[in-house]
């Protein structure tokens, strides 16, 4: 299966789709509103019910299988990503790691060119809270079932996030739940602010590269992740309530930018920087 090819394909109807509301449904915008998926976990409840969440393990191929082409590309990009460990790139990964709010929030902001924050940008950052739940849970029945090891362990290697390595040993490799929800925000953005798509998209990509920069996936884990993301956000487009906060996030971007409420220009300049470095690197 061919997942970057299938994920550029339901890039392209995501951001051709119209963002319609409904009538009479209020999107909530307080976390206690919501819920959490476990109390005290931070993360708040998605917008799609388990029964609802697309069937990773349906979906995807098996990981590539030993002495295989597709194993062996893993391995180059796996050199060639986390030879970039230790410089800015590195420290750019290790920033993408983070998935708590309100740090997660600033993720895409230089992409978008509007500062995103829980006061600013309330049914955005709110977006952004629950689709992180939806894509995550999402490939937990392929990780289940293949329990991948990943690469740092099986290369004795250090990753970025050294706190997060006695988890990582234990949570399957394929697919990258980190690339299914970075690759799920770009898509949707990239929807709501099509005059940054281009931008979104690449950072979308950079940020579910970073997972191969810290060594924490192989290539073909980011890319079944990406396509995970795809899928998560396509059912999405069934729930009103996800497109009232659609168009309620695209309301406050509009605003954002008329109030000149911008990230900072040097942070951004120093993330592009960060990002060439692996521009040309797959995946």
């Amino acid at each position: 299966m061919q997942t970057t090819f299938c994920a550029a394909v339901l890039a392209a109807a995501l951001m051709a789709s119209a963002c319609s509301t409904a009538p009479g449904v209020v999107a909530p915008i307080v976390p206690a509103e919501v819920g959490e998926v476990r109390a005290g976990s931070g993360r708040l409840n998605g917008y799609l019910s388990q029964d609802e969440l697309p069937d990773s393990l349906a979906l995807l191929p098996p990981p590539p299988a030993q002495g295989s082409l597709a194993l062996a590309a893993d391995g180059e990009a796996y050199r060639a990503l986390t030879a970039l460990r230790d410089g800015p790139r590195g420290a750019l990964a290790a920033k993408d790691a983070n998935l708590r709010f309100p740090q997660a929030a600033s993720t895409f902001s230089c992409a978008l060119g509007v500062h995103i924050s829980e006061q600013a940008t309330p049914n955005l950052n709110m977006l952004l809270r629950r689709t992180l739940t939806d894509a995550g849970l999402a490939t937990h029945k392929a990780k289940d079932k293949y329990r991948r090891t990943r690469p740092f362990v099986v290369f004795h290697a250090p990753t970025c996030t050294p706190a997060d390595e006695a988890h990582m040993r234990e949570d399957g490799s394929y697919p990258s739940g980190h690339s299914a929800r970075g690759w799920a925000w770009a898509l949707m953005l990239a929807e709501i602010a099509p005059d940054r798509g281009d931008a979104l998209l690449q950072r979308g990509r950079a940020y579910a590269q970073s997972r191969g920069v810290c060594g924490a996936h192989w290539k073909s884990d980011i890319e079944a992740g990406r396509l995970i993301g795809s899928t998560v956000v396509a059912r999405l487009h069934d729930k009103a309530l996800f497109k009232v906060q659609m168009a309620a996030a695209k309301d406050e971007i509009i605003q954002a930018r008329a109030r000149g409420q911008v990230p900072p220009v040097a942070d951004c300049a120093a993330e592009a920087a960060a990002m060439a470095l692996s521009e040309k690197l797959a995946p």
